[in-house]
């Protein structure tokens, strides 16, 4: 039994220092570290502005689409230029969706970078508009679901206080709908933190990307991919719990 524990220690023992030696080849020598904190530096402002970019064009969207739905055989009978106007936008829109929801993200960052783009040399200002727009198709359309989900009679408790449709929506609709859609909104930002991880097929330095370049500075895989993972982990472990959060606070408030 001694001799079993003495083997056992001495095992531990050479692991740890494989740990240590390993840890420092990868992070600790040449500051390999500034690599992952400037990684997760890009990746949180990638994400924070693109996902600013994705609620406020989602709003639009959504209010495009629930406006002509909604209000189609009004619009048609008492104002055509009104009619026309909002048909093309809601078309514009239907098209929009379809073909940023029906495409890879990874595609539309890649002909943003390479063809829309391609004069710019500001890569995360790319990422952001890239990733942005993807969203909002998303985002759009946990607007409308949320707009729609709203009871009729609000809309005509609105109209019978002699409100327009715009005052309707802002007075009454627009803060019952954040409401519900809130939680939906801060997952759909969770999602968005993990999507931006394929930014480095553009060259740009976020957090995954810089795991990568530790990997071929020091030919050890194992190590930086698994902090990036755990990294991200961390990050996400707590934006679900404010996620959560928020979630028993609405509960709370609706009781």
């Amino acid at each position: 039994m001694g001799a079993w524990f003495e083997n056992f220690k001495a095992n531990i023992g050479t692991w740890f220092e494989s740990f240590k030696a390993t840890f420092q080849l990868n992070f600790i020598d040449d500051n390999r570290y500034m690599y992952l904190v400037n990684g997760l530096k890009n990746t949180l402002i990638i994400t924070v502005f693109a996902a600013l970019l994705g609620i406020a064009l989602g709003i639009i969207v959504a209010s495009v689409r629930t406006t002509f739905d909604k209000n189609e055989e009004s619009m048609r009978m008492r104002n055509k230029g009104l009619y026309i106007v909002m048909k093309i936008a809601n078309t514009v829109c239907k098209v929009y969706l379809t073909v940023i929801r029906g495409t890879p993200v990874v595609v539309q960052l890649m002909i943003m970078y390479f063809i829309i783009m391609a004069s710019s040399t500001n890569s995360v200002l790319i990422a952001i508009l890239a990733f942005g727009i993807n969203s909002g198709a998303y985002v759009a359309e946990i607007f409308r679901g949320g707009i729609m989900s709203i009871d009729n009679g609000q809309f005509e408790a609105g109209r019978s206080l002699g409100f327009s449709y715009f005052r309707t929506m802002y007075h009454i609709v627009v803060p019952q709908v954040i409401k519900n859609v809130l939680p939906a909104l801060l997952n759909e930002c969770i999602a968005l933190l993990k999507e931006t991880s394929v930014a480095g097929y553009v060259s740009i330095q976020d957090l995954t990307k810089g795991g990568d370049i530790i990997r071929g500075r020091t030919y050890s895989a194992f190590m930086p991919l698994i902090m990036v993972a755990l990294i991200y982990l961390i990050v996400v472990v707590v934006l679900t719990w404010l996620v959560g959060k928020v979630e028993r606070r609405l509960k709370v408030s609706e009781r």
